[in-house]
């Protein structure tokens, strides 16, 4: 596949069958059982400007990634599945020459024909500054969601939204984001006045308008937390075990690599799941969910970590 090709959409094609005679008839006038809905989620972080796969003889990542690759892979999911969701947890720029030349530039518009449904932020999406990141939200044709973050005193007031609500086939799903503590990560003219607001807190303020207002069936949190920290630091992990009403958290930061998600139990009982796939493009996540007729949340039929490779 040619890299300039890598886009080429792809179409479905639906097919209707016809009943005959009477008992055709009289089926068409019974009301049709509601089969499942199915939705597929797609995920990456800390993508760190890996435009170009890693060079071969490279290493342990040798051959693997590149945004080329990853398109394909996801066109081809996309002309099997229905309802899908394409999510990204942050850490977009930095790594490369790409950024240093671009700013970031190429990463948003590349993300955007690939048709990113939402991203969060990560610390180093501030490495050029508010103004840098500002220059470059324009080529970003989907919405970044962050609900712990406060820009109303910065240059960006107003770019930002904590949460988005998709609807795919009547399935109600929720999708915020949480960024890490900037001061000590990033340099303090970097984020400006950007006040860092507690995530719990703002978690828990999200899944109850999304649960309740929003009257959202899934609810997803996008993270920057990074997955695990044997101190007292807040991590994914903390985050599901202290607010309840969480479905699944698609993190970031630490560049952890997940065989598959991890359950983690609520303070309501409800298990919410935790995946990550590590870093640069090297690994496509994929979860798909099941949504019964009538059920308030759907079930986890299978899940995936999808090597980036191959020829383009």
């Amino acid at each position: 596949m040619q890299r300039r090709d890598f886009l080429r959409n792809s179409l479905l094609g639906t097919a209707g069958l016809t009943g005959l005679g009477a008992l055709a008839n009289a089926a068409a006038a019974a009301p049709a059982a509601k089969a499942p809905v199915k939705l597929t989620i797609l995920h990456t972080n800390d993508m760190h400007s890996r435009i170009e796969p890693f060079p071969e003889g490279g290493g342990q990542w040798a051959g693997l990634g590149g945004m080329a690759r990853r398109a394909a892979l996801i066109a081809d999911v996309r002309a099997q599945e229905p309802n899908v969701l394409l999510l990204d947890s942050g850490d977009i720029f930095q790594g490369t020459p790409y950024f240093n030349f671009f700013g970031g530039e190429l990463e948003y518009k590349l993300m955007t024909r690939m048709g990113y449904d939402a991203s969060t932020l990560g610390n180093h999406d501030f490495d050029n500054g508010l103004d840098g990141l500002g220059r470059q939200l324009p080529n970003a044709g989907f919405p970044f969601l962050i609900a712990n973050y406060d820009f109303s005193k910065t240059p960006l007031a107003g770019k930002f939204q904590p949460y988005k609500v998709f609807v795919k086939q009547g399935v109600r799903v929720g999708v915020f984001g949480l960024g890490i503590e900037l001061a000590g990560l990033v340099g303090d003219k970097n984020f400006g006045q950007t006040l860092y607001l507690d995530p719990v807190a703002k978690a828990k303020e999200m899944v109850a308008q999304l649960r309740g207002p929003e009257k959202c069936d899934m609810v997803i949190c996008l993270s920057h937390l990074g997955y695990k920290y044997d101190n007292e630091k807040l991590d994914d992990r903390k985050l599901a075990a202290q607010v309840a009403g969480l479905d699944l958290i698609l993190g970031g930061h630490t560049h952890t690599f997940m065989d598959a998600p991890e359950p983690i139990q609520g303070p309501d009982g409800h298990a919410a799941l935790i995946n990550q796939v590590g870093w640069s493009g090297i690994n496509l996540g994929r979860l798909d969910y099941e949504f019964a007729p009538g059920a308030k949340r759907g079930g986890l039929a299978s899940a995936a970590v999808v090597p980036v490779r191959g020829a383009c």
